[in-house]
């Protein structure tokens, strides 16, 4: 194939972004810096990481894939010359282990003095648990934010590793990087990106800390305004067993939900009325099917809407409306996020397997004799 530098059409076109490949959130953060226009290269192992995912792992998407033998020392000058015409790097390793490898910060600004050097991780770079293991669940576990999370009063119940991972994590990561390449634009000097997981769910979780100040914090799951702690922000069964979620906080959208649900509630100023209320809203949700339920309440200030299982909500009307799912070469996907209004995004090229692009985007990246690092192994073509 021939690939060529500049083919995003985001806001982030013309940056250049090397992403040493790693798993999870850093590619989810290189992912999003594709979707906006960011040349990325992705340098993988010779024949891939730990996950044989292939064509089919997204978080890939939108960057070709070189794979380099980093225990060699070609393979190390070669992404030292890929740093020289970058302006980000991304690394999500262990500390420590890039600079044992000769791809520090300091080896890179050598370099490349206005390099942003982005470093994703669980813990931190520092701290006594920073060469520690520990995945999405450990790191929200000990920020707090785990521990409300779920109805369940017995256990709390974790959301996937979309808080950890991708909320506190590659998110934050983004925000950094960005922050950092607008600042370096001014100083022309680069500067480390500490992204911790641990960090960016702390500072995600701010609302709750506000709770918590003004005395609203009870220590216990489904107790408070937005655990399912009250009636009217909660989760109710239909009559075909699926859910619809109700989020009528504020008066004006309880009032708009009390006018169609079709029977009679009592105040729910008084504290007295909570259980009965419960009571009839899940007595009168079990009436009706979902889909029934999502016909009453569309388009409405009710604050209801139904429950839906990930195969089923590209077809939502509203999200189908946006587009908010697209399927090229017949693989449904998000689109790119958020949207821009003149420079607006594009998906570029599927998932690329390990190595799949190593002669054509190290020789589009400038780097000389691509064929002779491929012969000495250093480089490795799929």
């Amino acid at each position: 194939m021939t690939y060529e530098l500049g083919q995003g059409t985001g806001p982030l076109r013309g940056v250049r972004v090397v992403e040493v490949a790693g798993i999870g959130p850093g590619p989810h953060a290189c992912m999003l810096l594709a979707d906006l226009g960011a040349d990325v290269i992705r340098v993988d192992r010779p024949g891939g990481g730990m996950f044989a995912s292939g064509r089919a792992d997204l978080l890939n998407r939108g960057r070709p894939s070189v794979a380099l033998d980093l225990k060699r020392p070609e393979a190390i000058a070669t992404v030292l010359d890929l740093v020289e015409a970058a302006d980000v790097l991304v690394e999500g390793m262990r500390p420590g282990a890039v600079e044992r490898l000769g791809l520090g910060p300091e080896d890179c600004w050598t370099r490349n003095p206005a390099l942003v050097f982005g470093r994703m991780t669980g813990w931190g770079q520092d701290g006594p648990w920073s060469q520690a293991a520990g995945h999405d669940m450990n790191y929200i576990g000990i920020t707090g934010a785990l521990h409300g999370l779920g109805q369940d009063p017995a256990r709390p119940h974790f959301p996937s590793n979309l808080l950890g991972d991708f909320g506190g994590g590659s998110t934050y990561l983004v925000i950094g990087i960005l922050a950092a390449l607008l600042e370096a634009r001014t100083s022309g000097k680069g500067q480390v990106v500490d992204a911790a997981i641990v960090d960016g769910t702390a500072h995600l979780n701010a609302m709750a800390s506000t709770f918590a100040a003004l005395g609203l914090d009870y220590g216990r799951r489904r107790a408070g305004l937005l655990d399912g702690g009250t009636p009217w922000y909660d989760l109710y069964e239909t009559a075909d067993g699926q859910h619809v979620s109700v989020g009528a906080l504020e008066p004006q959208f309880w009032d708009a939900l009390v006018e169609r649900i079709g029977v009679d509630l009592p105040d729910r100023n008084d504290p007295a009325n909570t259980r009965a209320i419960r009571e009839a809203l899940t007595t009168r949700f079990k009436e009706r099917t979902q889909a029934e339920w999502a016909a009453v309440f569309d388009g409405t200030d009710a604050c209801v809407a139904p429950v839906l299982p990930l195969a089923d909500a590209p077809a939502h009307p509203h999200l189908a409306a946006r587009g908010t799912f697209v399927a090229p070469d017949g693989v449904t996907q998000p689109a790119p996020a958020p949207r821009f209004s003149r420079t607006a995004s594009s998906l570029t090229t599927p998932p690329a397997l390990p190595g799949e692009h190593t002669r054509e985007a190290l020789t589009a990246w400038g780097i000389a004799d691509v064929d002779a690092l491929i012969d000495s192994g250093a480089a490795v073509q799929s």
